[in-house]
């Protein structure tokens, strides 16, 4: 089926009252026929409804209508994106291990790797997106993960895929790639090789900023990578947390199976069924809202990029922008998505202008059908030094927008009005 399709139909099969929209299935636990079910559902010898911390039958259409949309083999829902991304390192690495991460990271992300995780004894190492080259000055026999985003918050940066890909493969080492500001209408990193996509679905995927959740999806085949590989020995040798189960032994995909079955079982980032059903769908209509929130972001852009008060407009749909070409190889259609970012001189002027917006909701997010308004240095960035602002491409004077949508017109009229005040 194509994408559109998949969006409206996949992991739903209509129940005995036959609805046409998929039932919030409110409830903690399930019923079992008898104990032998009970026990053949906890050895994986059947496939059921166990736990709502486990699984959900809402749940679980939103999962495989995601996965269906990115291509992929299967995913894990969360409660939010940052649980999905944790989930990520955490099923492939351990205290004295390493990740190797791109610098131009959402700063939700970077303080996840460069403090919390830190803390459990993993280390990040950090590379600059645009030289993928780094990557192999970084990796040992540690190494458990490269992880990087599609498209990166607030830098607006699109990453060289194929490049990091190909590094990763030599070394046997799992990708991890975020695809939150993308979202699969535009890119499909499965296409190109990446292991694992992870996404924030309180982004484009509710469109309205009315829920909080996180998915992990992982490619078909990835069980072929992990067999054997002498860095993901927990998933060759027996679990004893769960019956002495070998993962890689298991026909059933993997990676998101031992997420569920240890993190989510363990740590229970799970998410709400309610916000499964909005998120369901927020899906319905993604291809329609990208496609309408690429077109206001580039005509946005031509119009800050003119500005004489803008140093500089990242957006990658310009043709004047340095990811253009990328764009054209990785990106649908042209379509860049909703995000742009522009650079004033100094943080004084951003905040002045940030201030001045009056159709722009100053808030720290992005994908909603409002336009939005960020100074990522005062709010979403404010933990980490000049220095480090700028290394990862979110300089003083930056400010985010994530446009939405209204009319573009009406949008530029705001900007010029605050840029002129």
């Amino acid at each position: 089926m194509q994408q559109q399709t998949e969006a409206l139909h996949t992991g739903y099969n209509k129940d005995t009252q036959s609805t046409m929209a998929v039932p919030i299935y409110m409830s903690t636990a399930y019923e079992f026929r008898d104990v032998e079910h009970a026990a053949n559902l906890f050895s994986l010898k059947e496939l059921g409804n166990i736990y709502t911390r486990l699984n959900n039958p809402t749940t679980d259409v939103f999962e495989k209508r995601f996965a269906a949309l990115e291509g992929g083999e299967a995913g894990l829902a969360t409660a939010t994106g940052m649980a999905a991304i944790f989930y990520a390192i955490a099923n492939a690495a351990e205290a004295g291990d390493n990740i190797v991460c791109a610098a131009q990271l959402y700063g939700g992300s970077l303080t996840q790797f460069a403090h919390t995780i830190k803390r459990f004894g993993i280390e990040a190492r950090f590379f600059d997106v645009h030289n993928p080259s780094q990557i192999e000055t970084l990796v040992d026999d540690k190494t458990k993960v490269i992880f990087f985003e599609s498209l990166t918050n607030p830098s607006v940066d699109v990453a060289d895929i194929d490049a990091i890909v190909k590094i990763a493969n030599k070394y046997n080492i799992l990708t991890v790639v975020d695809n939150t500001v993308a979202t699969p209408i535009i890119c499909k990193p499965f296409d190109f090789g990446v292991d694992i996509v992870v996404h924030s679905a309180s982004k484009y995927t509710t469109g309205q900023g009315i829920s909080l959740g996180g998915m992990m999806i992982e490619r078909k085949g990835l069980v072929e990578k992990i067999k054997n590989n002498p860095r993901y020995k927990h998933f060759n040798e027996p679990d004893y947390s769960y019956h002495g189960l070998v993962y890689v032994d298991v026909p059933l995909p993997i990676y998101t199976l031992r997420a569920r079955l240890s993190l989510l079982r363990d740590l229970g980032a799970t998410i709400s069924p309610f916000n499964s059903f909005t998120l369901i769908q927020g899906i319905e209509t993604l291809s329609l809202r990208m496609r309408e929130h690429s077109s206001n972001a580039l005509k946005v852009a031509e119009f800050l990029e003119s500005h004489p008060k803008v140093e500089k407009v990242n957006y990658p749909g310009l043709k004047s922008n340095s990811n253009y070409d990328v764009v054209q190889k990785y990106f649908k259609d042209g379509m860049a998505s909703g995000l742009l970012s522009f650079e004033l001189k100094n943080a004084e002027e951003a905040i002045k202008v940030v201030d001045a917006t009056n159709l722009f909701s100053l808030v720290v997010n992005i994908g909603d059908s409002k336009s939005i308004i960020t100074h990522p240095a005062s709010t979403t960035h404010q933990q980490l030094s000049n220095e480090e602002l700028i290394a990862c491409g979110v300089p003083a004077g930056l400010i985010r927008l994530s446009i939405g949508l209204e009319a573009s017109v009406d949008l530029i009229e705001d900007l010029k009005a605050a840029l002129e005040s």
